[in-house]
C-alpha cells in the first residue's frame, strides 16, 4: 500500500519544468511536506519505499509525482 505526501521545493525555489524538479531531486536537495498528516522536510535520502511524493512547482500550479525507491 503506498502513502502519499504532497511537498513544494524548500527555500524558496520554483521551477519551470518537472525535469528541473528531478534533476534537484536527485541531486538531494530539500522539498517541504505540506501534508495534514506530516511536515518537515523531505529529500532523497529521506523518502521511504512506496512512498508517492507529489511536488507542486511553477507556482504551484503543476505537479511532478515522485516514487520511493528502494
Amino acid at each position: 500500500m503506498s502513502t502519499y505526501l504532497s511537498a513544494i521545493p524548500a527555500y524558496g525555489r520554483d521551477y519551470k519544468s518537472a525535469k528541473a524538479v528531478l534533476a534537484d531531486w536527485v541531486a538531494g536537495k530539500d522539498f517541504l511536506v505540506q501534508d495534514y498528516q506530516s511536515s518537515g522536510y523531505v529529500n532523497i535520502n529521506d523518502l521511504p519505499t512506496g512512498t508517492v511524493l507529489n511536488v507542486r512547482y511553477n507556482r504551484l500550479t503543476k505537479v511532478c509525482v515522485i516514487r520511493g525507491q528502494a
